[in-house]
């Protein structure tokens, strides 16, 4: 990867205000990308790393359904337990959302029928210096299991510094491993625009959803109000846009 696209990247994002809404829906859902179509046949099993709950529903919650309904073993890791999401939050208010994103996120894997998901419990918005840290700790859980399966983390594109970070140690640790490395993008559908330079559509590959698939992805979003509703003064994570965007431009992996 190219240090200097990675910086563009990091910069779109974060002079892409989120509740600016980004790069709309219909911009994505009308674009002809000739993407190919991912076989998930070849999946033996899978490790879906996300920085912070949600993030792996957002990304990969069709995806993890269809694998498990067709038996394959499925594993949510949540590198943070998301709990400096809102601005200014005291240290107990952090406490209690640490607690309640577990919750979350212990539903949506409950509606998506994969495995309770596993917390590594670093530190939210502290990621940057603690990559080999990640890394060492996605490896032992990898190490656990024969080489080959697959590790689903956030593209090292992305935009998003933990997004980032994650993907990177994701990587490292299945080099180590002997795991496959897949990416997928969350932030990306937010700052980049159809056919964007900036994004390596050449290892895009789409994924083939079946309706049931589609619904259980809808019901497990609904699973993190923490993140989708306003708050008393009106700030919301994740605003309808975000969301409905999420739902809306289906899923792909860089491979």
């Amino acid at each position: 990867m190219n240090p200097s696209d990675e910086g563009s990247r990091t910069a779109r994002f974060q002079t892409s205000p989120v509740a600016e809404g980004g790069t709309s829906v219909e911009a994505w859902t009308s674009w002809d990308d000739g993407l190919l179509t991912l076989d998930l046949r070849r999946c033996p099993g899978l490790t879906v790393v996300a920085p912070h709950p949600d993030d792996e529903t957002l990304g990969l919650g069709a995806t993890m359904a269809a694998l498990s309904a067709a038996g394959v073993d499925v594993q949510v890791v949540s590198v943070t337990d998301g709990e400096s999401a809102y601005p200014d939050s005291t240290p107990q208010q952090r406490k209690e959302l640490k607690a309640l994103r577990r919750k979350e996120v212990r539903r949506s894997a409950r509606i998506l029928g994969v495995a309770e998901p596993i917390s590594l419990d670093f530190p939210d918005g502290e990621l940057a210096g603690l990559e080999h840290d990640i890394a060492t700790r996605l490896a032992s859980l990898l190490g656990s299991h024969p080489a080959g399966r697959w590790c689903a983390a956030t593209w090292r594109g992305d935009g998003h510094p933990d997004h980032e970070t994650v993907g990177r140690a994701a990587a490292a640790a299945a080099a180590r491993t002997g795991a496959e490395l897949v990416e997928y993008p969350v932030w990306m559908w937010h700052w980049a625009q159809p056919g964007d330079p900036a994004v390596p559509w050449s290892r895009a590959r789409r994924i083939s959803l079946t309706d049931r698939a589609i619904q259980a992805k809808h019901a497990a979003v609904k699973c993190f109000p923490s993140q989708t509703r306003p708050t008393s003064d009106g700030y919301t994570v994740l605003p309808p846009t975000v969301v409905a965007r999420a739902l809306a431009v289906g899923e792909v992996m860089f491979i």
